[in-house]
Parts: structure tokens; C-alpha cells; sequence
């Protein structure tokens, strides 16, 4: 009876010392879930889908971000996909690795890819992995992306890996009231990005405007509205989206 009252002691003093720290481990952790509804699935500078709805689901403890992203298309021909990302920052500095998934193997219509797929010439697979390293300057930032494994589908003229790979500078600003950003994005050598040239080349020009619209006293919601170009390809999209 004696040794079970402290056995007792011994678990009740182990969640009393054990208990504050899951409780600050808790306040240290955010949670974030939304999720955005576009009429048009533009990045950089490709046109990849109809209207569309993107969840995401975030997970923050400290520096360090787990994320998940999504798209779906409201059209069947559209490709689904969900993405992946491990972030850490430090400073000003940001670096991540991301696994991009499609439910579509490269140059198909059908949904035939499997998800557990990840062999980089498996016919079946369409994982295609992201390294990326950037910094914040304050008034602007710079990231880098390299497809680095994985469906980099795009390969060069002596066939090996191309690294596809993709440089953007954004610029935060306020102008009339509303939140701006303004972006340029470009591919240093031939890709995923760009087939056309091996040289550098600028493939999106951005402009986006974000408006929390009133609905009533009570209920608003964040929209944005976006104009970009692809230089490269000579097309040019518009974009409007509303957030959850």
C-alpha cells in the first residue's frame, strides 16, 4: 500500500512539473487553417488553372513552419494539387523545402499519378521537390526556388536535370489606402519556367491590391485583385480572389 501511494506521489509530482510545460510549449505553438477562392490559378507567370479554391493549413512553433496547400479546380480538366513545406526562419532569413504534388503525371490528362510515388522516372509519380533560400531587406525581398529532385519533367538538350529554377523580388507598399505588392519574377536559364531561351529571361510582372470588404457590422472578409504579365510567353492575366 505504502510502495502504490508512492507510485502515486511520484506521477502526480511528474504532471505537476510536466504540466507548465506543455502549457507554454502550447501558447508557443500557432495554429492558422483558411483558405482562398480565385477566379483564375495564375503562378509565376503560368496560367495553370480555371476558378479555384486553395485551402491551407499551418503549423508555426518558433521559427520553424509546417504548411500544407492546396488547389482545386472547379473544372474537371484541372490538376489537383497539394503541397508541402518545412520553413525555417532566421532573421531576415528564410529558407524551406517543398514538396509539390500533382494527381497528374507531367504531359497527361488523366489522373494517374499515386501519391507514394516518388521515383524521379516513375511513370507514376508527380512529386516534384523545392529547395528555396531568401532574404527580407525591409523595403523589399529576394527568394530563390530549384526544382532540385523529384518530376523536374523539363530536362536539358544533353538530357540531365535542368534545375528548374525561379528568382522573385517583391515590394510591399501602401498606396490609397490599400496594401500593395508589387513583384518580378525570372528564370536564370532554361526550365520549367522558359523553354525558348538558355539565357536569363523575365516570365511575371505582378501587381497585387488587397481590400478587407465590409459585409455587415460584424462580417468581412479579406479580397485581392492581381494584373501580371508573362513577358516570355506574351500573355497577360487578371486575377481576383477573396480569403477565408
Amino acid at each position: 500500500m505504502k510502495k502504490r501511494k508512492k507510485n502515486l506521489v511520484m506521477i502526480v509530482s511528474c504532471v505537476t512539473l510536466l504540466f507548465p510545460a506543455v502549457i507554454n510549449a502550447q501558447n508557443d505553438t500557432k495554429v492558422t487553417v483558411g483558405a482562398d477562392v480565385v477566379s483564375g490559378y495564375y503562378w509565376r507567370g503560368e496560367d495553370l488553372g480555371g476558378i479555384s479554391v486553395q485551402p491551407s493549413l499551418g503549423i508555426t512553433k518558433g521559427n520553424f513552419t509546417l504548411s500544407a496547400w492546396g488547389n482545386v479546380g472547379l473544372e474537371g480538366k484541372d490538376t489537383k494539387e497539394f503541397d508541402l513545406t518545412a520553413a525555417y526562419t532566421i532573421g531576415k532569413l528564410n529558407i524551406g523545402i517543398t514538396d509539390y504534388s500533382f494527381n497528374k503525371t507531367p504531359g497527361s490528362s488523366e489522373a494517374n499519378a499515386k501519391y507514394f510515388s516518388y521515383g524521379a522516372h516513375s511513370a507514376e509519380s508527380s512529386h516534384v521537390f523545392e529547395g528555396n533560400i531568401g532574404y527580407n531587406f525591409g523595403p523589399f525581398a529576394i527568394n530563390w526556388y530549384t526544382n532540385f529532385a523529384g518530376q523536374d519533367y523539363y530536362k536539358k538538350k544533353d538530357g540531365k536535370r535542368a534545375y528548374s529554377s525561379y528568382i522573385e523580388a517583391t515590394a510591399p507598399f501602401t498606396l490609397g489606402g490599400l496594401d500593395m505588392k508589387a513583384e518580378i519574377g525570372c528564370t536564370p536559364w532554361d526550365g520549367a519556367y522558359t523553354t525558348k531561351t538558355d539565357k536569363l529571361a523575365i516570365v511575371n510582372i505582378g501587381l497585387t491590391a488587397k481590400k478587407t470588404v465590409k459585409v455587415t457590422d460584424s462580417f468581412s472578409f479579406p479580397a485581392f485583385a492581381k494584373i501580371a504579365v508573362n513577358p516570355e510567353s506574351q500573355k497577360a492575366y487578371m486575377v481576383f480572389g477573396i480569403s477565408f
